[in-house]
């Protein structure tokens, strides 16, 4: 009993690089557009129907009837077009419940491709080397997978350590599995760690309280002062990437207006796709070793609760109200953007909460004004992007003003300003709400 009270169900994902043949990736493609058209004729029946006539089983029962008309349907088996109806009353839960905005139709050039497999038990995974594995794929057949982490298969598969699911991702670099895990695993015990409070910035990505500042070591401007959209790839990606970009206007031009693209532009459009997934996943691979070794050594974080979408909301502003400054601010939009701040604060309340940690979020407004070693507040403080001299007489402490900022989110935390998870949930649903009436 003792034992059971420990233990602990998660429910993790891993994602691991596919090798397909040519063949392969025929049917692959042919799956993942089958299941986007699924959910577009699905979006058609659903919001052309009545609403006393919408349910589920009548959902269901038009799939089936869409799947024996259109024959080319039929590359999608059928758990996964059921996959499709699940997801698709699901993204309408989310929609009523305020986590996100109302499903739409998925256009054929703008759409992530995917497949979800629902049944774990279908995979049927062995490995096969200590690099590679095999798994099963409905209507594909047996593929190969880099073996990058210890899967429970075999006789290290039960019903509490098991693979649940898959889902199929293709990117500009290719074709992808992502496993859904199931494992029971002991409780962690509370971390030991030291408090820390972090600022996310565009100079210093992640600054500490305590100083120890995470860094990339890529400038977020390039010498002339404009945002660099391309830090992530080295001079000769970077120059290769040029080329290619005046490549594509060059061929651009020669197309008129209405027509379909050609082959030659299509594959400098798919070079380019290539460089900028490149580029992505270097960013995740550093997020991701950078968040584990601060979830490693702190056993509490805190950051701001920043709404991140009105912080890159546009300065051009209306017809009759022009804006400021509006090529500066959108070479700082597209810096926080390319920063992922979100995504950085999902990866450190999933890794805290894995090691026994807890991650925190205090309130943003005055963090970047107020000076850590007096308490003097003042908008003057803040004399540049990332240095920070306190005006107090008495005072006149200065450093850099991320670090600043990083220690008064944790002071916030200290005298009893945190913000608890319904809280937080609460300011996101408010300012989706009045979203449109802010909008100029």
């Amino acid at each position: 009993m003792i034992a059971e009270r420990t233990q602990e169900k998660r429910q993790v994902g891993h994602r691991a690089r596919l090798a397909l043949t040519p063949a392969q990736i025929r049917l692959m493609d042919d799956q993942a557009h089958a299941a986007r058209t699924t959910w577009n004729c699905l979006h058609d029946w659903w919001t052309m129907l009545p609403k006393d006539k919408r349910s589920l089983a009548a959902a269901d029962m038009a799939i089936r009837q869409a799947r024996k008309e259109i024959d080319w349907l039929g590359a999608l088996p059928a758990q996964a077009a059921q996959a499709v109806l699940k997801t698709y009353f699901q993204a309408w839960k989310n929609c009523w419940d305020g986590r996100a905005d109302a499903p739409n139709f998925k256009a054929r050039l703008r759409t992530v491709m995917s497949v979800d497999i629902p049944q774990g038990r279908d995979l049927n995974i062995t490995r096969v080397h200590r690099r590679w594995g095999m798994a099963n794929i409905p209507k594909i057949g047996r593929v190969r997978f880099r073996w990058t982490k210890n899967l429970p298969v075999g006789r290290h598969a039960n019903n509490d350590n098991r693979i649940t699911g898959a889902r199929l991702v293709k990117d500009a670099l290719g074709w992808h599995i992502a496993f859904r895990v199931q494992t029971l695993e002991l409780k962690p015990e509370p971390h030991q760690g030291p408090e820390a409070g972090i600022d996310a910035g565009v100079n210093l990505p992640l600054a500490l309280s305590d100083g120890n500042h995470q860094d990339h070591a890529r400038p977020p401007c390039l010498p002339d002062g404009k945002a660099d959209r391309d830090k992530w790839l080295n001079p000769d990606e970077k120059a290769k990437l040029l080329r290619l970009e005046r490549r594509a206007a060059q061929r651009k031009q020669h197309r008129k207006r209405g027509e379909k693209s050609s082959r030659r532009l299509q594959h400098t459009y798919d070079q380019i796709k290539q460089l900028r997934a490149k580029a992505t996943r270097r960013a995740a691979d550093w997020q991701h070793k950078t968040t584990t070794s601060i979830a490693k050594e702190y056993g509490t974080v805190v950051v701001e609760q920043l709404n991140i979408e009105n912080m890159v909301r546009s300065a051009r502003g209306t017809i009759e109200e022009p804006g400021k400054n509006v090529t500066q601010k959108s070479g700082l939009n597209r810096s926080i953007a390319q920063e992922a701040w979100g995504r950085t604060v999902t990866m450190l309340t999933y890794k805290l909460a894995q090691g026994g940690g807890a991650l925190y979020k205090v309130p943003a407004p005055g963090t970047s004004q107020r000076c850590s070693a007096c308490g003097f507040t003042t908008p003057g403080n803040r004399e540049s992007q990332a240095v920070f001299v306190c005006k107090n007489p008495e005072c006149g402490w200065s450093g850099n003003a991320d670090w600043n900022a990083a220690r008064n989110i944790l002071h916030l935390y200290r005298a009893g300003h945190a913000l608890t998870p319904a809280a937080g949930r609460a300011v996101v649903r408010r300012a989706r709400r009045v979203k449109p009436a802010t909008v100029r």
